[in-house]
Order: C-alpha cells, then structure tokens, then sequence
C-alpha cells in the first residue's frame, strides 16, 4: 500500500508541471517578420518590447507611435514600447494583453508556445481572434 502512495505521489509530481504554461521568454520575430519582440519578466508578469524593425517603417528607427488612441503617447518610440504586456501563466497559456501599434489599438492576448522555436499569439476583440505565429531568434 505505501509503494502504490509513493508512485501515486510521484506520478502527480511529474504530471503537475506539464499542465503549467511553457515559458516564453526570450527573443521572436513576429508573424510579420517585421520586427524583434523581447519577453521578459516585468514585475509579476511577463511583456513583450519592441527591440529592433526587420523591416524599417516611414519613420525608420525613430519611428513614433502616431497611431495610439491616447495623445500623450503619440510622441513616443517604438523601439521599446511594450507590445505584450501583463502576461500571467493561465494553465497551458498566458494571457494579458497585446498592443498594434499600426492600428493603435489593444486587444485581450493569450500565447502559447508551440515548441522550442515557435510561438502563437493571439488578439481578441470579443469572440473575434486573429492568430499570428512567431519563431524564436537564433
């Protein structure tokens, strides 16, 4: 009866893990292929920067964030700009909320890391989802 509590409570052990999100930090190339995007650790959460365009806008690297819906923040860069932000680990996903800075606006996000090189992000506007895949740099 012991031995069957000890494998019981090792099974659970092992299995408990499997069912927490893969972590996804590191550095991705969105689905564009547009730009560097670096996850992070912000506070509790995880976020998501702009680290550098692949592929430069108008206003090439010193492109600002013209399109936001708030005017205070019009003014400032891209390059450093959260994306990603208040990423917290939810079962096999992390959700928070992601930002397009072409449109300016915020959608509700969940990513999910599909393997080692390969991430699914995903932005919400109620039941209406748009999925992009990114891959891992290097």
């Amino acid at each position: 009866m012991r031995r069957k509590v000890v494998a019981l409570a090792v099974g659970l052990a092992v299995a408990v893990p499997a069912l927490a999100a893969e972590p996804i930090t590191g550095r991705w190339v969105t689905g564009e292929k547009d730009a560097v995007v670096a996850i992070a650790r912000c506070g509790k959460a995880l976020c998501g920067t702009i680290e550098k365009f692949l592929i430069l806008p108008k206003g090439g690297n010193d492109q600002r964030d013209v399109n936001n819906a708030d005017p205070a923040k019009r003014s400032r860069k891209l390059i450093g700009t959260a994306i990603l932000t208040g990423l917290a680990a939810d079962a096999d996903v992390w959700k928070g909320q992601v930002y397009d800075p072409k449109s300016g606006k915020t959608y509700t996000s969940e990513v999910r890391r599909k393997d080692a090189k390969t991430l699914e992000v995903k932005g919400c506007v109620g039941p209406f989802c748009q999925t992009q895949v990114w891959k891992k740099v290097g």
